[in-house]
């Protein structure tokens, strides 16, 4: 489970910045004082338009940011104050993970394994399960900087997954792949759902959103706009396909504010 609780982040602006940004504020409020929870056994779906605050937000459910203020539970675990502890219970998916070029998967997955003491008689067991699933054996061992984009992103999976991780956190894992391994992805979040673990992710694919997702929330400008059931969502929408209803929950948002 994750449970959120008026969570916020600031960012301290350098001089360079504030003038990028045309403002004289020293500090920008990346997220503003959200909650929410995600059940065990359910997908649950962040979405926002590109700086919303999405992956500033996942990534201090991943303990990579702290927060400014708020709490952060991961598994009953306390995030902000035991970032390690949680962090063994998580398993975080972006597409810009950094991988060895010179190793192979099989050698990074090793690796990652003995990073979260993963008992040997249950690695190879993993291994074979995630490989077979993402179809990885035909080039489990050429280098990674050999393989191509969707064939690193299977390795990105397999290093995400290969301590059986309770909560899970996928940071738009499908943008640029192919249709094949974006399918994989797919196959995998469903797999973990049935597995019951906590499924977390952020997409701007609606299709994906639609297909897989249990309960969601929308962020913009750092707020919660909604928060929510799948169900609830969709019987209060007032266009006709989840598109269109994102859109206008934002354009709603930026009117309310002028």
């Amino acid at each position: 489970m994750i449970e959120v609780s008026n969570l916020t982040k600031e960012f301290e602006l350098t001089r360079q910045q504030r003038k990028e940004l045309n403002t004289t504020n020293k500090i920008a409020l990346a997220v503003d004082n959200i909650s929410f929870k995600c059940e065990p056994g359910r997908v649950f779906s962040l979405l926002g338009p590109n700086g919303a605050g999405k992956t500033t937000t996942l990534r201090m459910l991943s303990t990579i940011f702290k927060p400014t203020s708020g709490s952060i539970k991961i598994a009953g675990i306390d995030a902000v104050k035991n970032p390690q502890e949680a962090r063994s219970k998580i398993g975080f998916l972006t597409g810009s993970t950094g991988l060895y070029a010179r190793l192979t998967p099989d050698e990074v997955i090793d690796y990652f394994a003995a990073l979260y003491s993963v008992p040997k008689n249950l690695l190879e067991e993993r291994k074979e399960r995630l490989f077979n699933l993402l179809d990885m054996q035909e080039f489990r061992g050429k280098r990674i900087g050999k393989l191509s984009t969707g064939m690193k992103q299977k390795v990105s999976i397999c290093r995400t997954m290969i301590h059986d991780p309770e909560v899970v956190v996928f940071d738009e894992p499908t943008s640029g792949l192919d249709v094949i391994t974006a399918e994989n992805i797919i196959t995998l979040i469903r797999d973990c759902k049935t597995q019951g673990k906590t499924v977390i992710f952020s997409s701007h694919i609606m299709s994906e959103v639609d297909l897989l997702c249990d309960d969601l929330a929308i962020i913009h400008k750092g707020k919660m706009l909604f928060e929510g059931t799948m169900d609830d969502f969709r019987s209060n929408m007032q266009t006709d396909n989840l598109t269109s209803e994102f859109i206008r929950i934002i354009h709603a948002s930026q009117t309310a504010a002028i």
